[in-house]
């Protein structure tokens, strides 16, 4: 078993709805040999610095989120796609600590697939950006302004996927646009959305 870090103690510690099964999850992935760390505000579990696992908890249910979900096998058919957007990770949902509980040799066995994944240095093949819907709008923009193609050319291909998203999302084309001028200038310093 892995060291617990202090700062997931804290973590578990100022939880309320989900602290049972937050409990069980860590064991779990501490049990695995990960490294534990907390990213991003929730506990995620490490294989020489490369993200494998993390859980968090939601209103309805709490989760294992596998960094490179798709890569796995999934006997059990539990493997959840967040989102449509979502190309690489899959979740895991559990809605009670019995859940947890009755799946844990199944989780056993999707971390250690998951880290062998790693360890084999497997890539999830990504959707090229350029298949990524390109709104009208921000086209406009960026031949209107080739400082700002050039600056959002110069992003990295994550980046440039989460604005093409961000800018898609709304169906009227005033709130595309004004999502647009909201972030011209983090696009010209290369920043990404929620840099």
């Amino acid at each position: 078993m892995n060291q617990p870090n202090p700062k997931v103690d804290e973590f578990i510690r100022r939880t309320s709805h989900w602290r049972a099964e937050f409990e069980k999850l860590r064991a779990i992935a501490l049990d695995s040999g990960l490294t534990e760390a907390l990213k991003w505000g929730q506990p995620c579990y490490t294989l020489d610095n490369r993200n494998v696992v993390l859980f968090h908890g939601f209103k309805e249910y709490c989760a294992y989120l596998f960094f490179k979900g798709a890569l796995l096998k999934d006997p059990e058919g539990i493997l959840i796609i967040q989102t449509e957007n979502v190309q690489s990770s899959r979740q895991v949902r559990f809605t009670s600590l019995q859940e947890i509980v009755a799946l844990e040799p199944v989780l056993r066995a999707y971390i250690h697939e998951a880290i062998e994944v790693e360890k084999a240095g497997l890539k999830v093949d990504l959707k090229p950006t350029a298949e990524f819907p390109m709104p009208e709008e921000f086209q406009k923009k960026l031949d209107e302004d080739p400082a700002l193609k050039t600056a959002f050319n110069a992003l990295t291909p994550g980046r440039q996927r989460a604005y093409l998203l961000y800018f898609a999302a709304p169906k009227q084309s005033k709130t595309r646009q004004a999502r647009i001028e909201k972030v011209v200038q983090s696009i010209l310093a290369g920043k990404g959305l929620n840099d």
